[in-house]
């Protein structure tokens, strides 16, 4: 049975949903990522989301978390302070093919960085799962702490000091990422 109670009312909700902006920052590809991530006790705010695509196919989503927002790649490297990279996987893909494309980025994005952190990033490497598709899995960094790398809820382990941190986010941000629509969506 239809309402005609308050017809104004209803009138106006839908005149208000209308006009009301979508919050397709938090949506892309089907994947809804969290407004908000708490990294080392701060809540961090989605600054962006980037789809991550190889030849035709769509390989994962990641949002990047900040404090503050900024389309600024080189800040957000630089900056001594929590963030993370979030994503989540569209397809299976496994350990060997995700540590092929970190061995990729490094080298194109932070070589000098990632040589100087050699042990730093083979411990990286070797932490690496293998992603089912809908699984989710985050790097964070928190300074004096490292960068942590989190499958689902679980720990997976640390990596200590901002530089291998720099190298990390410079695989996304840097001037050669996997692709320019990760890095322009990922910086909002």
């Amino acid at each position: 049975m239809k309402s005609t109670r308050y017809p104004a009312a209803a009138a106006a909700c839908a005149l208000l949903l209308a006009f009301t902006p979508a919050l397709d920052a938090r949506e892309l590809a089907g994947v809804n990522m969290p407004d908000t991530w708490t990294v080392g006790g701060k809540a961090l705010k989605l600054n962006g989301l980037g789809l991550r695509k190889k030849a035709v196919f769509k390989v994962y989503v990641a949002g990047l978390y900040l404090e503050n927002a900024t389309k600024d790649a080189a800040a957000v490297i630089a900056a001594d302070a929590p963030k993370a990279v979030r994503m989540q996987f569209l397809r299976d893909v496994d350990k060997g093919k995700i540590a092929e494309g970190f061995k990729e980025g490094f080298e194109a994005n932070a070589k000098d960085k990632a040589a100087a952190q050699k042990p730093n990033v083979d411990k990286f490497l070797a932490m690496l799962p293998d992603m089912k598709d809908g699984g989710v899995i985050t790097y964070a960094y928190v300074p004096g702490k490292g960068t942590t790398v989190m499958l689902g809820d679980k720990e997976l382990g640390t990596i200590e000091g901002k530089d291998f941190a720099d190298a990390l986010f410079s695989v996304w941000l840097g001037p050669k990422p996997p692709t320019e629509d990760l890095k322009k969506g990922m910086l909002g």
